[in-house]
């Protein structure tokens, strides 16, 4: 039996993209910005793993972190990736790593009020039976939701917002708008925004009676665009390997290629279904695991306190994976881009991410500065004897 387990996470760049001038992003390094702007940073454990081994592939520096105990006493190899993609977002680098790039940029919305065309607003509304919306602009999920919860309340229309991301986001009161006439808003939604090449539309419930007291439900639902070729996923499905998807990695590759889809929000839940399905699965497969806070939390709100407590988090659960690894067992620790808390605005960063590989038949070794993301699709597909991708180059 053999599995391989992907630890995804989600913005944790470490700098050093060679076309991060053309994103206005020259300079961003997420990892150490956060080590050199929150005191006694310390990941004993990543760093055992190579984490600063990374980071120097990437920019040539290391991160000041704070010397703590580790206890991954583990060979483990370490890199950095570069991103062929066109674009810096959430699906772009999803579907690289799973060896289908997107080569052409999704549209995306202004920032700026009214984000909206107002001829899309009005079939939206039309179809759904709406008298109208509230937001119509670019806002943080859980800001909006306290700035409009109770107008929303008052009047049944919904909240749409975007962000620097290729998506529209629609929140409604889980109990009062109802949790299926949200989705089935947003799916009239995302059929209304294919002309403008939108990569999702995501819905986001909530409950709560008035502002300030609001909070989003585990029960957001992505529509999201198929990838654009097979992936690692599909081709693990195809050759009858399980795949299980953890928080929203199914939606973002569409359910396509997953076989079970196991929802969980915040990073202990996170890790706890993770450690969970990693016990279950007892046939040859891959355990694919989005930890989404790290970017939706804290790197797109430019929290650099939370980011870094919730790095240290992460850091600390991570021993608890090594019991439960067998023989032929593989870990992957990465991320899909970069969402540096120090830079300005709200937008993801265009850096290198970090891969860190680790289990029983792996030898410590640097892995050099990768061309492609899909490196990781290239060595898990040969892992399993799936065919190749031809675009990257397994480990």
């Amino acid at each position: 039996m053999a599995r391989a387990i992907i630890l995804m996470m989600d913005s944790f760049g470490v700098g050093g993209a060679k076309d991060a001038h053309a994103f206005g992003d020259e300079g961003a390094d997420t990892f150490v910005h956060i080590a050199e702007n929150y005191p006694c940073f310390s990941v004993p454990n990543l760093e055992a793993l190579g984490l600063n081994h990374a980071s120097l592939l990437a920019t040539g520096k290391e991160a000041p972190l704070t010397p703590g105990e580790a206890k991954m006493s583990v060979a483990a190899a370490y890199g950095c990736m570069e991103e062929i993609s066109a674009g810096k977002d959430t699906i772009s680098g999803h579907w690289e790593m799973a060896g289908a790039p997107v080569k052409v940029d999704f549209g995306h919305f202004p920032l700026e009020y009214p984000s909206f065309p107002q001829e899309l607003v009005e079939r939206i509304c039309q179809r759904a039976g709406l008298s109208g919306i509230l937001g119509n602009k670019a806002a943080s999920g859980t800001v909006i939701i306290q700035e409009l919860g109770e107008e929303h309340l008052a009047t049944g229309k919904p909240i749409f917002y975007t962000s620097a991301d290729s998506n529209l986001q629609i929140a409604a009161h889980e109990e009062k708008f109802g949790l299926e006439r949200l989705y089935k808003l947003c799916e009239i939604a995302f059929e209304e925004v294919k002309p403008y090449h939108i990569a999702r539309v995501i819905a986001r419930p909530f409950v709560g009676e008035k502002n300030g007291e609001f909070v989003r439900t585990k029960n957001r639902h992505d529509y999201a665009l198929s990838p654009l070729a097979p992936t690692l996923l599909d081709k693990a499905k195809e050759k009858g390997l399980q795949v299980v998807a953890i928080g929203k990695i199914s939606d973002i590759y569409a359910g396509s290629g997953v076989t079970k889809k196991v929802l969980a929000s915040g990073l202990e839940e996170l890790w706890d279904k993770t450690l969970e399905e990693i016990k279950n699965l007892d046939t040859d497969g891959i355990v694919f695991t989005n930890f989404v806070d790290f970017d939706m939390t804290w790197g797109h709100r430019r929290d650099v306190k939370g980011y870094a407590e919730g790095l240290m988090y992460f850091d600390s659960r991570l021993p608890e994976i090594l019991p439960l690894l067998q023989d032929d067992d593989v870990v992957f620790i990465t991320a899909d881009h970069g969402c540096d808390p120090t830079w300005t605005g709200t937008d993801h960063t265009r850096e290198c991410v970090p891969v860190l590989m680790f289990g029983p038949q792996v030898k410590t070794q640097s892995l050099g500065r990768r061309k492609t993301y899909a490196d990781i699709a290239e060595t898990i597909a040969q892992k399993f004897g799936l065919a190749p991708f031809h675009i990257g180059t397994p480990f």
